[in-house]
């Protein structure tokens, strides 16, 4: 039988999950994305307490690959304060863009982990962020096909 009509075990019967991917970037936080891996390796730590417990085999292997991959990122977390009244665009500043309809959007520039487009959170290694690097207020930069004016830098 073929493997795509066969149950996907997810580390139980022995077979082993697949790792979650580490980027190849450098592994940038804010001092609250740091919070939220040290937050998460806490959960984990208890939702394997209580697989083994339960003698759950497959939550085990869950957890214990997540685990890898979240104390990795802890263990190689750059923190990056941010700056008071930062005159560019640098990782951890939120920017306020001007779209050529007149809308006004902000985003943050943060680490991979805390990346959330659609609630403002931009991974500081997305186009969008890349191109806002080093950007000041007034400056133009590529956005949705058109352009944005940089309006604010907080």
């Amino acid at each position: 039988m073929s493997r795509a009509f066969v149950k996907d075990l997810d580390g139980a019967e022995g077979e082993e999950l697949p790792e979650l991917a580490i980027s190849a970037h450098r592994n940038l936080v804010t001092p609250e994305g740091l919070e939220r891996i040290v937050a998460t390796l806490r959960r984990l730590d208890g939702e394997l307490t209580a697989a083994r417990a339960a003698s759950d085999r497959a939550t085990v292997a869950r957890v214990e690959r997540d685990l890898r991959y979240w104390s990795q990122r802890r263990s190689s977390a750059e923190v990056v304060a941010p700056l008071a009244s930062p005159a560019v665009v640098r990782f951890g500043c939120t920017v306020e863009l001007l779209t050529e309809s007149g809308e006004r959007v902000r985003y943050r520039i943060v680490g991979e982990d805390e990346s959330d487009p659609a609630h403002g959170m931009l991974s500081h290694v997305a186009p969008l962020a890349e191109a806002l690097r080093g950007a000041a207020v007034g400056d133009v930069v590529p956005f949705r096909g058109g352009e944005a004016g940089i309006v604010a830098i907080d």
